[in-house]
């Protein structure tokens, strides 16, 4: 139908007779001349209707109305140096009106004061959006630049299933109920985790997939209740394998859609120093401002808020005057969020101490502290994993408030010795840190001192969020056993849950091992959005619901019938309401 797109035509094509499609983007009345800017998903080219047997036509146009236009590429005599088109338009002997528009809820391009769940009711209007349409772009060139790296590699773009067994992973499974198997149920994937070792086991050695992903949890900015992961594994390798071949598809992947050079190897650090010194399992090293212990400072000193408390740390931030009263209370609101008991604070400022708790102490512990001129010290008393957590919080917002986080900057970090496993108090019971299948760095240590056991496991963190994780897997029926006992399985429990996969290892299996990555995470942060929704083409809202399609919704009892199942009238009610 067309002979250009709206970004293509320019002073060389002077005279040339073209033929385009779009939508219009705004039309201008100014008596016998009319202007109307189309637009189609590469740019936009201004249109001039001046001819008596277009003009009326032209008059009747609206904002998204889809036409085609016939015309001569003229210079503009008003020039537009912000467009590529900007230096010509098409003067307009032929007008076909192939689809009309009502008046759209939201405003193409101009979605700024427009709520969210408008947005996503109407998502197909809001992804006309130039800015919008460039996220799932970029999308597409990120997925484009990954496969063609791992397909160089030699791995096998492979499938798995989506209607598999409910086996417990952490997260809450999605059900699927059998028609044919009454009672019975699929559940969709949390990740393809025993699908792709089985491919292992299978001999291909090395697969990838973009793999779908559903999981029935709590939603925030940077999740969805379903979500693509980029899915490898290999067999015959070893952490360093897994992490040098990664970081060269994220290198070429910056490159080739950035034109980014981001610096290669990453930065290993241990799980434990993680935590120590950035209160955070996925530490943002785009700034410094390390957590520092101050136990053995205030073990001496009566300070109310830490009498009998077993650990105290703290961070110090530069231009103390930043922290005023009203902003400290906010920064304590913000501890006690993420299970800090208290937060107090000591300022330097001309060599005055002030703050929370100066009136408690003496000079020599005003010297240990050793606080610079106009700087603040933020400390916070309790257990340790506790002051760690609400420390590594409090940082990351101390550092907004200074803004000495570089937005510009990719930081890469690898995440490594990770503990095997975590010991629940209430259950009485292990669960892994991982998944089952990691595997430990010695069999001894499973067996014998679980839990210190160390995983061989790695996470990869971009900018404070983690991009991806992954391990070697266990591939010996014994060890895996052995995890599965240590777990607290009994034997029917494994032979039910995970009797097939147990079985799969009998028959040799080579050691092997992989990671999966966020594409969703990794659009978002290299789009440099905040909201994972931007990335997504069709998203739920934060109560994972698809405001465009209306769901979750009721189906009928014909349905439910032939499904076996039956639900409570009062659910339906309350829906209702």
């Amino acid at each position: 139908m067309r002979t250009h797109y709206n970004n293509e035509l320019t002073i060389k094509n002077l005279n040339q007779t073209v033929t385009l499609n779009g939508w219009v983007s705004k039309a201008r009345n100014l008596g016998s001349l009319l202007f109307v800017d189309l637009r189609d998903r590469f740019g936009i080219t201004q249109l001039t209707f001046h001819e008596k047997s277009v003009y009326e036509l032209a008059t009747t146009l609206k904002n998204e109305y889809v036409i085609e236009v016939t015309g001569k590429v003229i210079e503009r005599q008003s020039k537009n140096p912000n467009m590529v088109t900007g230096e010509i338009e098409v003067l307009v002997d032929s007008l076909t009106i192939l689809s009309e528009a009502k008046q759209t809820p939201i405003i193409i391009n101009d979605t700024n004061n427009v709520l969210e769940e408008t947005r996503l009711k109407y998502r197909y209007l809001d992804l006309r959006g130039s800015k919008q349409q460039q996220y799932l772009i970029k999308r597409h060139e990120i997925t484009q630049a990954v496969r063609k790296v791992l397909v160089e590699k030699g791995f096998y773009e492979l499938e798995t299933p989506f209607l598999g067994k409910s086996t417990p992973e952490g997260a809450r499974d999605y059900l699927v109920p059998s028609r044919v198997h009454p009672s019975k149920f699929y559940a969709l994937p949390q990740s393809p985790q025993m699908y792709k070792q089985l491919f292992m086991v299978a001999g291909f050695e090395k697969y990838f997939q973009f793999a779908k992903c559903f999981r029935d949890e709590d939603l925030r900015a940077d999740r969805q209740p379903e979500f693509t992961q980029i899915d490898i594994e290999a067999s015959f390798v070893n952490e360093n394998d897994i992490m040098s071949f990664v970081e060269e598809m994220l290198r070429r992947t910056f490159k080739e859609v950035l034109n980014i050079n981001i610096e290669t190897p990453f930065l290993k650090m241990p799980y434990e120093h993680a935590i120590s010194k950035y209160g955070s399992d996925k530490p943002d090293m785009r700034f410094e401002m390390l957590i520092e212990d101050y136990t053995n400072i205030f073990k001496s000193v009566d300070v109310p808020f830490f009498n009998n408390e077993e650990h105290i740390s703290g961070i110090i931030a530069s231009n103390s005057s930043s922290f005023t009263r009203k902003k400290i209370d906010e920064l304590t609101n913000l501890v006690k969020k993420n299970h800090g008991k208290a937060l107090a604070f000591i300022k330097n400022t001309n060599n005055e101490y002030t703050g929370s708790i100066a009136k408690f102490l003496n000079e020599d512990t005003f010297n240990k502290l050793n606080l610079k001129d106009n700087e603040i010290l933020f400390l916070v008393p309790g257990n340790y994993d506790d002051v760690k957590n609400s420390l590594g919080a409090l940082r990351i917002e101390v550092a907004k408030e200074l803004d000495i986080i570089d937005n510009n900057s990719y930081k890469f970090l690898w995440v490594t010795d990770w503990p095997l496993l975590e010991f629940d108090l209430e259950t009485n019971r292990y669960y892994a840190k991982h998944h089952p299948f990691t595997a430990p760095k010695t069999i001894e240590e499973l067996r014998d001192t679980p839990k210190e056991a160390i995983a061989r496991a790695y996470d990869v963190v971009l900018n404070g969020y983690e991009l991806g994780g992954g391990s070697i897997r266990i591939h010996q029926q014994a060890m895996q056993d052995l995890m599965f006992k240590t777990l607290g399985f009994t034997e029917q429990e494994i032979k039910e849950q995970f009797g097939f996969f147990v079985d799969a290892l009998s028959y040799g299996t080579p050691p092997h091992g992989g990671i999966a990555l966020g594409l969703d995470r990794l659009t978002m942060l290299m789009t440099k959005t905040e909201n994972i929704r931007d990335v997504v083409a069709f998203p739920k809202t934060q109560n994972a619901r698809d405001l465009m399609m209306d769901a979750p919704s009721f189906v009928t009892d014909l349905q439910l019938n032939e499904l076996h199942i039956s639900v409570a009238k009062e659910d339906k009610k309350d829906e209702k309401k």
